[in-house]
């Protein structure tokens, strides 16, 4: 089977790269033998998913700083939950100030400063967990596994279902050969639940709590729009977020890549309802093209949003649900609903569920702080898993750029992107570059 022997091969790119985690089926994870010292943790971002974020990190160790751009969200976590932390608004000042007494930190703001938080902690030492989608852009994904490398830090990127045991299973059953050579994969989502496609709002004053200038970090210059970005709809921004993809692609296609490497697209080509280029479009069909890799044989990878969905002919004739994954081999399909495989998986196909080996997690979060204390690296680490799925995953937010078409609500095919990723570049589309690679306001580094 095309894919049988995939195993043999995962292990031993595990046991350079340190990913490891296929080492005996239903045996816990090794524990780090280092003293159990406290750690200290600093949180940029305390509302939203920053709020449980900085709840494990508080769980888990020293909480010495905490830091928001919004005055209010900040004063009440410092009141209600980590009183003896210092606060800060802004992140730079933050580690400035107390980066001797930080040991790890924690990002969980809207994706276009994710980076800029991240590599400034890394360059200085620190570990560093960050929410999905680890980067806003490819360059930033690709830079952030280099620099976690060079400094040697301990990373994890906030999918936690990577450490559920269902999706560990599922990929392994799939390593193992269960559906044969598989073809296709096909992914959906319910996402854009904000509102995008449209244009700008009008120029409106920012609450007085918030730091409007810090709030837009590296991004250009805009004036703030009441209930269009903070506290939550910057997700459908071009220069804040990355669209319907980058909020869910990292949990949905999360089991599918790690059963199948899904890493470097040769091409991507999206269908879309058309945009301005400054918010996403309502939809969008996106298909990837991989080529064959190690024993795994080349496939596509169709990705859907915004009301698009898998044919129910792909899934057995079923009603898809309105998310989830569907893995196609010549043997058998694999049908996982939800955003995480984290529903009844069900196989479509006359073939025997094989028994297989997994390593079941101490916990998403535990794996970070593990890593810190010496031990096993968390799967999803920057380098070498949570880098390379956030690269694949936001390549096709580029296809989706070039298929902008006349603008709102005008469907549009566009050119299909050949993809070097290698170089990070397109062979055949021009002015692809700064959606590669942002240029930062001055005040922010990207490139030390």
């Amino acid at each position: 089977m095309s894919i049988q022997a995939n195993r043999r091969e995962f292990l031993k790119t595990a046991a350079v790269t340190g990913v490891g985690y296929w080492v005996a089926g239903g045996v816990q994870a090794r524990e780090s033998s280092s003293p159990n010292e406290r750690i200290g943790m600093a949180s940029v971002g305390i509302d939203g998913k920053g709020e449980s974020d900085s709840g494990d990190a508080a769980r888990s160790g020293n909480m010495v700083a905490i830091c928001d751009v919004d005055d209010v969200k900040l004063a009440n976590a410092a009141a209600r939950r980590f009183p003896k932390a210092k606060t800060f608004n802004d992140f730079r000042k933050m580690l400035d100030e107390l980066g001797k007494s930080i040991d790890a930190v924690t990002v969980s703001t809207p994706d276009h400063c994710h980076a800029p938080a991240g590599l400034m902690a890394m360059r200085m030492g620190k570990h560093c967990f960050c929410q999905k989608p680890m980067t806003r852009t490819i360059y930033e994904a690709r830079l952030m596994g280099q620099v976690a490398s060079q400094q040697k830090v301990a990373t994890q990127m906030g999918n936690q279902y990577t450490a559920h045991e269902p999706a560990r299973k599922a990929a392994a059953q799939i390593q193992a050969g269960m559906l044969g050579t598989v073809k296709e994969v096909h992914v959906w989502t319910n996402r854009p639940i904000w509102p995008q496609g449209g244009e700008r709002p009008p120029a409106a004053d920012p609450p007085e709590s918030l730091h409007w200038d810090l709030w837009l970090g590296p991004a250009p210059v805009r004036p703030y729009g009441k209930g269009a970005y903070h506290p939550f709809d910057w997700r459908g921004w071009w220069d804040f977020g990355s669209g319907a993809l980058g909020d869910m692609a990292c949990h949905t296609v999360n089991m599918p890549f790690m059963a199948l490497n899904l890493r470097d697209p040769i091409s991507v080509q999206a269908v879309t309802s058309g945009h301005n280029k400054d918010s996403y479009p309502k939809w969008s069909i996106i298909t990837y093209e991989f080529p064959a890799l190690g024993d795994r044989a080349a496939l596509k990878m169709v990705w859907y949003d915004g009301g698009k969905k898998v044919s129910p002919d792909v899934i057995g004739g079923k009603n898809p649900a309105i998310s989830g994954s569907a893995i196609v081999g010549d043997k058998a399909t694999m049908y996982a609903p939800g955003d995480y495989a984290e529903n009844e998986i069900v196989i479509i196909g006359d073939v025997t569920a094989p028994k297989v080996e997994y390593t079941r997690s101490p916990g998403h979060f535990q794996e970070w702080v593990r890593a810190i204390r010496g031990g096993e690296p968390a799967m999803s680490n920057f380098p070498n898993y949570a880098g390379p799925l956030t690269e694949t995953i936001l390549l096709g937010n580029l296809a989706v750029w070039v298929a902008a078409g006349d603008g709102p609500g005008k469907d549009c095919q566009g050119e299909k992107v050949m993809w070097d990723p290698k170089n990070l570049k397109s062979t055949n589309v021009s002015g692809l570059e700064t959606i590669v690679k942002p240029v930062y306001r001055d005040g922010y580094t990207l490139d030390a």
